[in-house]
């Protein structure tokens, strides 16, 4: 079995010393030159055309790790670019976008009606470029109202977008879709283009509102999404217009438990319902926590009383963050506003040939790597791996920064995995358990539990913004419902970071990291003290 982690305490980890030979079939020789030295004399390329077979005797130390899960590949780390990241920790950061307004460079030469034509009729890779990095509010006004056609109150604020019948019903009049979506992502356009443009309900479609969470400042809206890329629809906790929230830094602790609320809610409502639970026919309020952990306790006493168990599973994932680059990909989420989405998934479905086929969960792989290590050596998959954690050891055996974990309470744990497949990846473990056994899914946690993992979440995110995350995508691995397998529920957080958006080795589950684990879990916990949390 292919994983990092071990029943005898400590993780497994190789070490690579390369030393080889190569043969020299070079035909020809070109020696050139490159440029010129201070002192005049020239630099020549001679080291790219050497004589004769190559010998190298003493490359640089690679660490391989696989990672704890066998469905996730393994991690190289590369020392050469970790030993420089341990001597100087600031490496592992990104630095803030120097602000930039192309307005104001025009404005210097000149009037503003030709600032504005100038403006919008620059080549679309630019106007991108511009709609996604500018820090100036007037010039995204400029370019939303180029890119759309805009329903203007007396004194010129907007008021809604102007629709027409495309033939298949009224949609809003957008001339740039593309140029729309970045425009309205950008944190910097004034409030209310956002709320006209991407947040009022209704803008974005028909999808209905079949929950919401308002407490003090927090306001979030439940969609349901009928027609889904998930079979049978999912739901998307987002932000209101009037609970605006582009950045991290504008999340409350509040927003998190009200995003995670509504995730909880529909998750018990709706296994209730399967149970055949009579819910309340007054369901104009959200459940209170009280109210929602009397639910949990009925569905596990009711599941407990069943011979055949419904097999769902939860899915549940949250992609912060949106960018969108000149050259036209779109690098991240459909939406900046922070929003959570979560979906159920049966036990079986029928296939074309008529047989019953399990539908996918990404937790099932968990719970086959559980299994499959028990058999192999005789002992608790998860409990190994926190033993594992708790005894962490340096990777490069020298003095510095040795445990993983960034946070932890009574019920969960914060932590950077031995083996990243994101070179910032956190992961989030439930180490409480319950009377059955630990907590695999959220059925199984209490409401102590809840708070703990929208605490982790919360500080997760705090910590990697801290270091300049932008990007973030986050995934949760739950048990299936009617599973009993020892199987603990883990969340993983995966920045994606400018320099390793992915490419072959990651296609082949090959993650190349230019830090040691333990440096990286230092640099988290430093990010979240500053954070004051």
């Amino acid at each position: 079995m292919r994983t990092c982690i071990s029943p005898a305490g400590e993780f497994r980890v190789a070490k690579h010393a390369p030393h080889y030979r190569v043969a020299n079939f070079r035909q020809e020789t070109h020696v050139s030159d490159l440029g010129g030295k201070p002192d005049g004399q020239q630099v020549k390329n001679y080291a790219n055309f050497p004589q004769g077979d190559i010998r190298v005797d003493q490359a640089k130390v690679i660490y391989e790790i696989a990672n704890a899960f066998p469905f996730r590949g393994v991690t190289f780390i590369d020392s050469g670019w970790a030993v420089a990241a341990a001597k100087n920790p600031g490496r592992m950061s990104i630095k803030k976008t120097q602000e930039s307004s192309t307005r104001e460079t025009l404005t210097q030469h000149l009037s503003p009606e030709q600032v504005k034509q100038a403006l919008v009729s620059l080549p679309a890779s630019i106007r991108y470029s511009i709609a996604a990095a500018s820090y100036d509010s007037d010039e995204l006004v400029i370019l939303a109202e180029s890119c759309c056609r805009f329903v203007h109150d007396s004194a010129g604020n907007p008021i809604g977008l102007e629709y027409t019948n495309d033939g298949s019903g009224f949609r809003p009049v957008i001339a740039d879709f593309e140029l729309f979506e970045t425009i309205a992502n950008n944190p910097y356009l004034p409030d209310v283009y956002k709320e006209v443009m991407v947040l009022r309900p209704g803008v974005q479609g028909n999808s209905e509102i079949v929950g919401d969470y308002r407490k003090g400042e927090t306001h979030i809206y439940e969609y349901l999404r009928t027609n889904s890329y998930i079979p049978w629809g999912h739901y998307a906790a987002n932000c209101s217009e009037d609970c605006i929230r582009y950045t991290i830094d504008t999340l409350s602790y509040e927003d998190m438990q009200g995003l995670r609320h509504l995730y909880y809610q529909r998750a018990y409502a709706q296994t209730a319902m399967n149970l055949g639970v009579s819910l309340p026919e007054k369901r104009s309020e959200r459940y209170t926590a009280i109210e929602l952990e009397k639910l949990r306790k009925k569905i596990l006493s009711i599941k407990n009383t069943l011979e055949n168990v419904p097999n769902l599973a939860t899915l549940w994932g949250w992609n912060f963050g949106y960018d969108f680059s000149g050259t036209g990909y779109r690098l991240h989420a459909s939406h900046q506003m922070i929003h959570q989405q979560y979906a159920f998934i049966g036990e079986s479905v029928p296939s074309l040939s008529g047989d019953i086929l399990v539908p996918f969960s990404a937790g099932d792989m968990v719970a086959e790597t559980v299994r499959q290590y028990g058999e192999e050596n005789g002992s608790d998959f998860f409990s190994d791996y926190l033993t594992n954690l708790r005894a962490n050891t340096r990777i490069d055996g020298n003095s510095g920064p040795d445990s993983l974990i960034v946070w932890q309470d009574d019920h969960v744990m914060l932590f950077v995995p031995k083996a990243q497949v994101s070179q910032w990846e956190l992961q989030i473990l439930v180490i409480a358990d319950e009377d059955d056994g630990p907590v695999g899914n959220v059925f199984e946690a209490s409401s102590a539990v809840r708070d703990s993992l929208d605490k982790g979440l919360f500080y997760a995110q705090t910590a990697l913004a801290g270091l300049g995350a932008k990007l973030v995508t986050s995934i949760e691995y739950s048990k299936r419902f009617a599973l009993n397998n020892r199987q603990r529920l883990l969340y993983s957080l995966l920045p994606k970071l400018p320099w390793s958006m992915g490419a072959f080795s990651e296609a082949q589950y090959r993650f190349i990291c230019g830090h040691y684990p333990e440096d990286f879990a230092e640099a988290c916990r430093k990010s979240l003290a500053r954070a004051r949390l």
